[in-house]
């Protein structure tokens, strides 16, 4: 295995979101939209994917730019379905409009810097902190109206975000590298997110009125 920790850690990520993904669908109550379970879906994908990119295809420099390639078009459709699925909670069904607004803003940043600069898979995953941004604002003004997910919803976002410090992490201070760190703190983030959303399986949750 090429790189250990950062595969084994990647593994336990996608197997952990996977097993969150089953526990999402065995609770389906309503015919509720399933954007949630599509996002953590992708996000494990990712993270399977990652497993198999460091412990195997990182010994092939070309084969490791197509599969970093791949994982981080699975990142973006990830993200995708967290945007359709906080549309389709705050604001309620019927504002596809809305969220291919939003969506434009990440992808149309990126394509700009495509364009401009050539810029390559790097590029679009900063540009995605676009969409992501539009995300947190939608959930904040979901707070400020009392939706009842939005706090919940709001914590596991904060934690996803803290987990990114891990890489910086000195090598002195953790027998593990930041990769490897920042793989097990996302796993604080997912499970956070799954409390927040798991009870919308089971009652009504309301929309904040547009």
């Amino acid at each position: 295995m090429a790189q250990p920790a950062q595969s084994l850690t990647d593994l336990l990520l996608g197997l952990v979101v996977c097993a969150l993904v089953v526990a999402l669908l065995r609770h389906r109550v309503a015919p509720r939209h399933r954007y949630w379970e599509i996002a953590l879906g992708w996000i494990a994908l990712s993270a399977l994917g990652g497993f198999v990119h460091h412990g195997f295809l990182v010994r092939w420099p070309a084969v490791a730019t197509v599969s970093w390639t791949l994982i981080s078009v699975m990142i973006v459709l990830g993200v995708s379905y967290l945007l359709a699925a906080t549309v389709e909670e705050v604001l309620g069904p019927g504002h596809r409009r809305v969220f291919w607004a939003l969506r434009a803003a990440g992808l149309g940043a990126y394509l700009g810097l495509a364009i401009t600069t050539g810029a390559g898979v790097g590029a679009l995953i900063l540009c995605e902190s676009i969409t992501f941004a539009c995300i947190v604002g939608l959930w904040a003004w979901a707070a400020r109206h009392r939706h009842p997910l939005a706090l919940p919803v709001l914590i596991a976002i904060v934690a996803s975000g803290a987990a990114a410090g891990t890489k910086v992490i000195s090598a002195d201070l953790s027998p593990l590298d930041g990769d490897s760190l920042y793989h097990l703190a996302q796993i604080v983030g997912i499970v956070l997110l799954y409390r927040a959303i798991a009870p919308t399986r089971r009652r009504p949750t309301p929309q904040v009125a547009t």
